[in-house]
């Protein structure tokens, strides 16, 4: 018989219904029969895209010996850390407390009944084996720990709660905001730069698009050409490695080495939609046609596989398929050989290196870029062009023949945060590269969320089958009204701006610290946690305080709303202090910092509908962090003040910085040197 985890949404949680182990989500009723039979809790996180979680639960929550002493000893919790971000982060952390180790997934912990964990790691085999304890012989410790050392275990819980209290942020007095904190981040990222390969530090080696993104707009504002050089770099690199999926487009979630050749094969929805925004900001600052074709194939990847019909953005695809990591991905020669002519096959080899020692396992290749296409087609000699087509040519047979092999799983809930920066992503890049259809898909994207997670004034974090629930966080909000202000600049419709209204006011009535400043992860009306967490430091994802502050000082400036630029500073100085002394892992801060020292450019232009189209063009031309360009086109009513700019019959432009708006301008090379004079 199905467990109760037959009846959640969370793919996750439904992977493990037919287990033998009694699970219970996370909720009341399992939390009381803890407290009523002082019973110790098995709380084990993961996600459905996790390889490692995948193999915990075939050693050991399917075998029925190790279920039956779960079951005796424990009250069993399983959580998706993506619906429930709030106790994947507290837990995280006490693991790191508890263990002085990073953690990860699955994470395995052992709680009190007031849910304070005692003993903790991620993945355990079911017998011992690299250094790691058998789960029965640890559950068997854990309970005798549990009956004999109760005293010992609250005193260690005291310690930790109180520990929980020295992560959150302090400010320490008046902030006197300069630009020596995104210095001395430059230079701290130039430390770590890989000059060969791209990317920062060593193997495993992670996207992390929010640096990029810094290091790109500090690029702009200061002409330091090393910043730049460091994330365009890294953006080749990783287009030409294995990381891409070279045929279906996207990326994969983090290299296994140091070269972006072999990937973890999980492809997540929430690293793809900034890397679309940075390919598409690449190929403006260089015209690469590389970084352009990187960013269609990303885009197509997600309209392709990753677009529910209802409008919404699936989270995710697994590593495995066929219960063998990569397998859907991975290539032998003879495969490739036998679907390509023979001159298609000669380009490939030399291109995706197949006449090089296999770099995958049991004598596989995972495509990579092993030699760039000019260099292989003058050893074949060929003209460049006839290179081009032969290989397009190649990609396509190859793709139409992976689509016949069995699919790895997709994670098929809509979750607000990871759609909020596919939205973000699809809108930017759609404005800028002239793709209408990914902007509508941004749009059904927004359309879907405001339809069925927006409910009686609040989002709802996750949906699927036909259910939202889950009161939303700190990321959901942030990020939806982030990702509105990048829509509304590729089509303005004025339903987006109330909604992003309606969201910023919603963050300061729910989650701002009136007090210290910043915002807490959870609401105000939020389940109490043992820790309400208030992260500004970016992961995987950007911060939600950092994207909290930089929006709201966007939509501030844009509407001229003090309420809103009050909130973005004193979330900058409740974290200037930790920024200025270890700028590790506070981008998008920083990006917020730059804005904040100086405001970004509003361009405001009106016209009767299509006229404005090639002054909007002209202006996307240029790489342009530092501006917001909005087209209001023909009469729309409920405009704000500050946008109810008057309508003529040719295209009329306002720049708008801080509190000050600049005459109308009617002529496009005038608007053009007065936005981008001292650029060149």
């Amino acid at each position: 018989m199905p467990n109760r985890l037959a009846q959640e949404t969370s793919p996750y949680l439904q992977q493990h219904a037919d287990n033998p182990v009694d699970w219970y989500p996370w909720g009341e009723e399992a939390l009381r029969l803890a407290r009523e039979q002082n019973k110790p809790i098995l709380l084990s996180i993961g996600y459905s895209a996790c390889h490692w979680c995948h193999v915990m639960a075939h050693e050991s929550f399917e075998d029925p010996e190790v279920a039956a002493v779960m079951n005796k000893h424990f009250i069993n919790i399983k959580v998706d850390r993506e619906e429930r971000p709030d106790l994947d982060h507290i837990y995280q952390t006490a693991h790191y407390m508890l263990t002085q180790r990073n953690g990860g997934w699955p994470l395995t912990l052992f709680l009190t009944p007031d849910q304070t964990p005692f003993v903790g790691g991620t993945y355990f085999p079911k017998e011992a084996r690299h250094n790691l304890p058998g789960f029965i012989t640890l559950m068997e410790h854990v309970v005798e720990l549990y009956r004999t050392r109760q005293e010992d275990i609250a005193s260690q819980n005291a310690s930790l709660l109180q520990a929980f209290d020295t992560t959150l942020p302090s400010a320490q007095g008046q902030a006197s905001f300069d630009t020596a904190p995104l210095d001395a981040a430059t230079e701290a990222l130039q430390q770590s730069f890989d000059v060969t390969h791209g990317g920062f530090g060593s193997a495993p080696k992670f996207p992390h698009p929010t640096d990029m993104d810094f290091l790109l707009r500090y690029a702009a504002r200061s002409g330091n050409t090393s910043a730049q050089h460091m994330a365009l770099h890294t953006l080749r690199k990783m287009a030409d490695g294995g990381i891409h999926d070279q045929l279906g487009g996207g990326f994969c979630r983090y290299s296994v080495d140091e070269r972006w050749a072999i990937p973890h094969f999980e492809k997540m929805l929430y690293d793809n939609g900034p890397l679309l925004s940075l390919y598409t900001d690449a190929f403006v600052l260089t015209g690469e046609a590389a970084f352009k074709h990187t960013a269609h194939g990303i885009a197509g990847w997600v309209m392709r596989t990753m677009q529910a019909p209802h409008g919404g953005y699936y989270s995710s695809l697994d590593a495995d398929s066929e219960h063998e990591e990569g397998k859907f991905y991975v290539w032998t020669p003879h495969q490739i050989a036998s679907l390509l002519h023979v001159d298609e096959y000669a380009l490939v080899a030399a291109y995706y290196g197949l006449d090089q020692p296999p770099n995958f396992e049991q004598k596989h290749w995972n495509l990579i870029v092993a030699k760039p296409l000019a260099d292989v087609a003058a050893a074949l000699k060929i003209p460049l062009e006839q290179a081009e087509h032969l290989l397009a040519c190649a990609q396509q047979k190859l793709f139409t023949a992976r689509t016949q092999r069995i699919k790895p799983g997709r994670d098929e809930k809509i979750l607000v945060s990871w759609n909020a920066l596919m939205i973000k992503g699809m809108a930017h890049a759609g404005n800028i590269l002239g793709q209408p259809v990914w902007i509508a898909s941004a749009q059904q994207a927004v359309d879907f969320i405001h339809a069925r997670m927006w409910h009686n004034g609040r989002l709802l974090a996750t949906y699927k089958d036909d259910k939202s629930h889950l009161n939303a966080y700190l990321d959901d909000y942030a990020f939806l009204l982030d990702a509105l202000l990048e829509l509304m600049q590729a089509e303005f419709r004025l339903s987006d701006l109330e909604f992003a209204r309606t969201l910023a006011d919603t963050l300061l009535e729910q989650f701002e610290d009136k007090q210290a400043g910043g915002f807490f992860f959870t609401s105000h009306d939020h389940e109490q946690l043992i820790h309400r967490p208030k992260p500004g430091h970016d992961s995987a994802m950007p911060s939600g305080n950092g994207i909290a502050a930089f929006a709201l000082q966007r939509l501030g400036y844009l509407l001229g709303d003090t309420r809103y630029l009050d909130a973005a500073e004193r979330t900058l100085a409740l974290y200037y202090p930790a920024m200025s002394r270890h700028t590790g892992g506070f981008s998008s801060l920083l990006i917020t910092l730059q804005e904040h020292l100086i405001p970004p450019q509003i361009v405001i232009l009106r016209s009767t509908p299509g006229l404005s189209d090639y002054w909007r063009r002209q202006l996307l031309s240029h790489y342009a962090p530092d501006k917001l360009i909005l087209a209001l086109e023909g009469e729309i009513a409920r405009l704000p003040a500050a946008l109810a700019k008057p309508l003529t019959k040719d295209v009329s432009a306002w720049i708008c910085q801080g509190t000050q708006c600049s005459p109308p301008l009617d002529d496009i090379r005038k608007l053009l040197d007065a936005c981008f004079a001292t650029k060149g």
